[in-house]
């Protein structure tokens, strides 16, 4: 691949076939559809600034970048296609076609964009394994065009960037802060693609399987779950000031009740035989109700599971966590 400028922007453009299979799309759900990257060069049209009719930067292009970037850094390695999952379709129609019955429309009279995007690139090569989980690198990000003011002028554009482990077992994705930038402000592609850079290069492959592997080695038993459950739900109504006092629940009640119907049956993390889950299992429970959120909350929601977990290993000590299992 290599740099070039298009109309004073700069754009990745492809001189080699790329590698291999499409990664499994099915690291999130809930409300989205997968997407072909093709179509989306092929096919969406681009939102603008109002006011000044200046393009924002695409999804595709929000892509490629990180493919670029993951290249440079990870060139050695099997890097898979993109999965790209999107929502919230904005749906048009061509000057030519107003007034003209919906359902009348020739497929080149539409328009289409998606205003959310979120996508993973799978390393299958760089992984490890957790309780005979296997863990593949997965780098990714996600992108709201409703964060965006696009009544205005141009002005910086935001994005989400992460680098973490899909589990191989349930596609789940294993994000915790070292690998999460929840709020990338940039203006062009060579500013978007030095803030990957960034995130990627400092990434510790290996620090970062440190920290699940005590998660199988701990239970909690089913009174204790039990209370997490009843404990979670206080804290959704609970009034701002006492929960600002205690550590953040990652998840809305709806995604509470798949974690409590996977506790009973799911078929690799549920409970053991006398109700106990250790907290690895725990932790799968949780990023797969995540998968049910929205592409904007998925990844501060999946941080936010880490980081439950890892507190609730720390208050079978003490900690603030001690609130939510005693």
């Amino acid at each position: 691949m290599e740099l070039v400028k298009v109309n004073n922007r700069p754009a990745f453009v492809e001189d080699v076939e790329p590698v291999r299979e499409t990664s499994d799309s099915h690291f999130m759900a809930a409300n989205t559809v997968p997407m072909r990257l093709d179509d989306m060069r092929n096919t969406h049209t681009i939102p603008v600034f109002a006011k000044d009719n200046e393009s924002t930067i695409s999804h595709q292009e929000f892509i490629e970048t990180v493919a670029f970037i993951t290249n440079q850094i990870f060139g050695g390695e099997t890097i898979l296609k993109p999965a790209v999952r999107v929502s919230h379709p904005i749906k048009g129609r061509i000057p030519s076609a107003v007034g003209k019955p919906a359902k009348e429309l020739l497929e080149h009279e539409k328009t289409l964009y998606f205003e959310r995007m979120a996508f993973a690139i799978e390393l299958p090569s760089i992984n490890g394994k957790v309780a005979n989980n296997g863990l593949n690198l997965t780098i990714g990000g996600v992108r709201s065009y409703n964060l965006e003011n696009l009544h205005s002028r141009k002005s910086e554009e935001r994005f989400k960037l992460f680098i973490g482990f899909k589990n191989q077992v349930c596609t789940n994705l294993c994000v915790s802060t070292d690998g999460f930038i929840g709020d990338v402000k940039i203006r062009t592609i060579a500013e978007l693609a030095k803030a990957a850079y960034n995130l990627f290069g400092e990434f510790n492959v290996f620090k970062e399987i440190e920290k699940f592997n005590y998660l199988p080695d701990t239970m909690i038993t089913e009174s204790q779950f039990a209370q997490i459950v009843g404990r979670a739900r206080l804290y959704q109504n609970m009034p701002f000031k006492q929960r600002k006092e205690l550590p953040q629940f990652p998840l809305m009640d709806s995604q509470v009740n798949l974690m409590v119907k996977d506790y009973y049956s799911d078929e690799s993390f549920c409970r053991n035989d006398l109700g106990n889950i250790n907290l690895w299992k725990l932790y799968n429970l949780f990023t797969g109700a995540n998968k049910m959120s929205y592409i904007d909350s998925f990844l501060d929601r999946g941080v936010g599971c880490q980081r439950f977990v890892d507190g609730l290993h720390q208050a079978i000590g003490m900690s603030k966590y001690h609130w939510f299992v005693n």
